[in-house]
């Protein structure tokens, strides 16, 4: 029974019909907005930004006025961060070129380091284009990674190249052919070690397996790449880079001799 608005009290039944209905169990809400989650996977040869931007743009053709979208998990991670992968590559390049000039007392040395890192990136674009792999965050994390391993086989061969340029006065070019001889056996060890560990997140398999083999496979070719270049190039670019810093020295060295006057006696 309920009240009319003359205050008589009449049966619901003749207001309203009844009719039983099947609705959800539970009701989604989303900033206390009723909303419903939509899972998708990028397709074979596209990455998730790809994804996420197709996805805006039918939301944006589709949905009725009134409605909208919101990322969550990871999708937010990633729309959160966008493009900063740049910048988190750059500064860890900086990084590694401060450090090694604080190293070597020199401006101009860590050049021939930094100069090895584009080559460990050879490896992993020829495989994740080959291989049709989405850049996704786990294969940028992967290259972040790279800086510093790639670094590694190069600080080995241009710390020893420097030691016998600089402190035995050797030959520059003498000094690059000892350095990378010497440092061939242990750059192979240590790297093959590394690439031997990665091998498992290369062949992963189960729940996760595609963010660890887009991490492993990034790594394991990455360090293929740098451990057959870097023997090749860095002591190039360590010849290269060192006989323009001599070069600047000797330069430096004229213009001090240039403007000493000398005194007569009395």
């Amino acid at each position: 029974m309920v009240r009319n608005s003359q205050g008589d009290m009449i049966p619901l039944g003749t207001l309203a019909t009844i009719t039983p209905a099947v609705g959800p169990s539970l009701i989604s809400l989303y900033n206390l907005y009723p909303s419903s989650t939509i899972i998708g996977l990028p397709a074979q040869g596209y990455s998730s930004g790809q994804s996420i931007t197709l996805m805006e743009e039918i939301a944006a053709k589709t949905l009725p006025p009134g409605m909208g979208y919101e990322w969550t998990a990871m999708s937010y991670q990633e729309k959160a961060v966008g493009n900063q992968i740049y910048y988190v590559f750059g500064l860890a390049l900086l990084l590694v070129y401060l450090v090694l000039a604080g190293q070597y007392e020199s401006w101009y040395a860590p050049i021939a380091v930094i100069l090895a890192v584009p080559l460990s990136l050879l490896g992993p674009m020829a495989v994740l284009t080959g291989l049709r792999i989405e850049n996704n965050l786990y294969t940028q994390i992967g290259l972040i990674l790279l800086i510093a391993l790639s670094a590694k086989n190069a600080i080995l061969i241009v710390e020893v190249a420097l030691e016998l340029h600089v402190r035995d006065r050797k030959p520059l070019l003498e000094s690059a052919i000892e350095a990378a001889r010497a440092r061939f056996r242990p750059i192979l060890m240590t790297s093959f070690a590394f690439i031997l560990g990665m091998a498992p997140l290369v062949v992963a398999s189960g729940a996760g397996a595609s963010a660890r083999k887009s991490i492993g496979i990034t790594v394991f070719s990455g360090m293929i790449a740098s451990t057959c270049l870097a023997v090749l190039f860095v002591p190039t670019f360590f010849v290269v880079v060192q006989r323009f810093e001599n070069w600047l020295a000797d330069r430096r060295a004229k213009k001090l001799s240039a403007q000493t006057i000398p005194h007569a006696g009395p």
